[in-house]
């Protein structure tokens, strides 16, 4: 297997801009004992094709409710190279847990962005069996898969990223 990327941390300042948006009732030491305990994504199987994204805090979601998660990490890829986001299979079926998105497309130029290349997740419990799902804090609740793609032989894009949602123009 070719290796061709390595996730790392934010930095504390933009993880603590990424949960005070969300849980604007935690303390900067609240948020800095959560930093502390990030985990970077694994594999669990040397066959698993998926990284797992750990919950850096435990959350329940109600059918039809949405979170948005600041997962603290971000990832340095090759620059042919994409990483796509995917609820873990476990909890999209048990839970029809989903990304808003539907699939999150992580860039390789994203990483150098404005906020450092912070990977968030935007989950909706779509449960139509009236199904509660709670996710502990660091239990994996999302999974991320590296995929190699290519461009048209006539492309000529230099322009350069520096943001992430909208940020290319829509």
């Amino acid at each position: 297997m070719k290796g061709i990327a390595k996730f790392f941390k934010v930095s504390f300042d933009e993880f603590m801009v990424g949960v005070h948006d969300v849980r604007p009732e935690l303390t900067n030491e609240d948020v800095q004992v959560m930093y502390d305990e990030l985990k970077l994504p694994t594999r669990a199987t040397k066959g698993s094709a998926g990284y797992d994204f750990f919950a850096p805090f435990s959350f329940t979601l109600k059918p039809g409710e949405t979170i948005k998660i600041p997962t603290g990490i971000r990832v340095k890829m090759d620059s042919e190279w994409v990483l796509c986001l995917y609820p873990r299979s476990g909890l999209g079926f048990k839970y029809r847990l989903q990304l808003n998105n539907t699939v999150g497309i992580i860039d390789s130029d994203y990483y150098y962005s404005d906020n450092e290349g912070h990977i968030f997740a935007k989950i909706t419990n779509d449960s139509n069996e009236d199904k509660t799902l709670t996710v502990e804090k660091g239990v994996g609740f999302m999974q991320g898969i590296f995929m190699e793609f290519g461009t048209t032989i006539d492309d000529d894009v230099v322009t350069e990223r520096n943001g992430g949602f909208g940020s290319t123009g829509i």
